[in-house]
């Protein structure tokens, strides 16, 4: 999956990469010459005494290290601006694949899923980048050209090479190996961890409504301590990684001294070309280190690979039709032809054979109990999930063929759990037309009696609205929901049980302006008051998923025994019906 990721997200940046390795060869090349420069200082000036080749040679070992220097510097921009557009790229294709998700892949994944996958696994894949560029191609170069030219200097020293090249390269192996499941887990930690913490500051107000703060507490503390163990456990696998590198460095150092004093007495190898190899041997674990370091990065980051590529490879269940309808005529009706809708898993379906037509200029209505499938009857109009059995029709086409824009630009939906997004009261309201004027604007909030709260706010179309519309009240919240649907001007508007939280005489006047707004559009409203709905052209009464009742008011309280039991229980409870 790394691999795979890395090929598709890495293509536009085929000449940079191209240009790194040529900058990392150069700078490579150019650290391995100076160790043979300083020899030939020391055995042929400074053993000699002239101190002209001294400075000659000093003078190339200046002019080696500026072009060391300078390929270094330009091979780790050149690394940074790739890494960080890779991880721009990759977070920009998770954002736009789960954009297409249905709320099926959303609610299989799971909000805190998504975030982490899409900010700190990509950070992990996109530091392997990064350090990829800068170390892991030096490593190879230096490892190889490390041996050419210590085996250039003494080959009577080589075998040194053989012995502590791999011990340090098994014992750094052998700590990553088991590392690896920690990685993993750590992941799965960090997705607990950010699951936990989005419920309580979205519970907020339930969890000190119901004084929970001591059980979310250790909640949080259970999840949080479970990740600080498997941190620790990994770090302490990585402690050991520098220490055993330092141990074998330094005991290289003490055996090629040791064994080349020897052969420097014997007049078999000379004092500079000792330094040279001794520089070299460095050079080759130092690079053997990198590598080793690299590939404990790599299995972090290959988890987190997975899990991008799963939510990159996941299909949304709602597929676009590869020949879409693009033109139809503009009639704004809407029909349901025996729709049933059934979870994966689930033995029994939310809904089944669903039968009903929404005119233009006709309020249609639905009502039933809780849990009877009104909200998800309503998701299948705009097509955020598609129904299992059966078909939903707009102006006589199913929505399955109609092109996505074609369908979502003659709905407005105002959904149960209004949302508001950061920003002021005319960003929110232009969501339903970016184009709308502040007159049309002002309109529309009057139409939803919003318009005497929105005057009282300090800015009024530019006051602030806090993320998910904190900063105002649940009915507030409600009536911009509906301002920003009429801001729209659909042919179809479904109001899913979007006047719960109003007042009586709030909720029939804002009822009252929308009829002649809503003349030539067909309007369904769910709602759980039999007093919303009581002047509907239409009312649907579902129970257990299917269709128990049809027809207005009056009807259904002769011939529909459940809908005469829901008005029966309101009047009961004191509400108007």
């Amino acid at each position: 999956m790394l691999i795979r990721l890395l090929q598709t997200h890495l293509r536009p940046y085929r000449r940079p990469l191209a240009a790194v390795v040529a900058l990392q060869f150069v700078g490579t090349m150019a650290s391995l010459y100076l160790p043979s420069l300083n020899a030939d200082i020391i055995d042929r000036g400074v053993a000699r005494g002239d101190t002209d080749q001294i400075l000659r040679t000093g003078g190339w070992m200046l002019v080696v290290s500026l072009l060391q220097i300078a390929c270094s510097i330009a091979a780790v921009y050149l690394g940074a601006r790739t890494a960080m557009g890779f991880g721009r790229d990759v977070r920009g294709a998770i954002f736009g694949h789960v954009n297409r998700f249905s709320a099926r892949e959303v609610a299989r994944f799971g909000a805190p899923s998504l975030i982490t996958r899409n900010t700190n696994d990509v950070q992990q894949v996109q530091m392997l980048v990064l350090l990829s560029c800068t170390m892991l191609v030096a490593a190879p170069i230096m490892s190889i050209g490390g041996v050419v030219m210590a085996l250039r200097e003494d080959v009577g020293l080589s075998w040194l090479m053989l012995v502590c090249v791999p011990v340090l390269a098994v014992a750094l192996g052998l700590i990553i190996r088991r590392m690896v499941p920690g990685f993993r887990l750590m992941q799965t930690r960090i997705d607990t961890v950010n699951r936990v913490l989005r419920e309580q500051i979205t519970g907020i107000r339930v969890v000190r409504a119901f004084v929970r703060e001591p059980y979310e507490t250790d909640r949080f503390a259970v999840a949080n301590t479970e990740l600080t163990a498997t941190a620790l456990r990994i770090g302490r696998l990585q402690a050991l990684i520098f220490p055993i590198v330092m141990l074998v460095l330094n005991v290289s150092s003490v055996a090629v001294l040791w064994f080349g004093a020897a052969r420097v007495d014997s007049g078999e190898i000379q004092i500079g070309a000792l330094t040279a190899f001794l520089a070299y041997l460095m050079q080759i674990l130092m690079a053997v280190m990198m590598a080793t370091f690299m590939l404990m990065m790599v299995p972090r980051a290959a988890v987190c690979a997975e899990r991008i590529q799963e939510v990159l490879d996941t299909d949304s269940s709602v597929v676009p039709s590869p020949d879409p309808v693009t033109e139809v005529s503009s009639r704004g009706e809407l029909e349901l032809r025996g729709a049933g809708f059934q979870y994966p898993g689930a033995t029994a379906p939310v809904l089944h054979d669903i039968s009903f037509r929404a005119r233009p200029g006709r309020t249609t209505a639905i009502i039933g109990s809780t849990g009877a499938g009104k909200t998800t009857l309503l998701t299948l109009i705009p097509r955020l999930v598609d129904p299992t059995a059966g078909a939903v029709l707009v102006d006589g086409v199913d929505v399955r063929e109609l092109a996505p824009d074609e369908l979502w630009r003659r709905i407005g939906l105002v959904p149960q759990r209004p949302y508001l997004f950061t920003g002021t009261v005319a960003s929110n309201l232009r969501y339903g037309n970016p184009a709308a004027t502040d007159a049309d604007l002002w309109t529309a909030l009057e139409i939803a009696q919003a318009r005497d709260f929105v005057e009282d706010m300090p800015g009024g179309l530019d006051a602030p609205i806090a993320q998910g519309g904190t900063n105002v009240s649940g009915g507030q919240r409600q009536r911009l929901a509906i301002a920003r649907a009429l801001v729209r001007k659909p042919e179809i508007y479904l109001f899913d049980d979007s006047f719960s939280a109003l007042d009586l005489g709030t909720d029939a006047r804002l009822r009252a302006a929308l009829k002649p707004v809503t003349a030539d559009a067909a309007v369904v409203i769910v709602a759980q008051r039999v007093s919303t709905i009581v002047d509907a052209d239409q009312i649907i009464v579902l129970e257990d998923g299917g269709v128990v009742g049809m027809g207005r008011h009056e009807e259904l309280l002769e011939n529909c025994p459940t809908y005469a039991e829901i008005v029966a229980s309101q009047q009961t409870a004191g509400v108007p019906a």
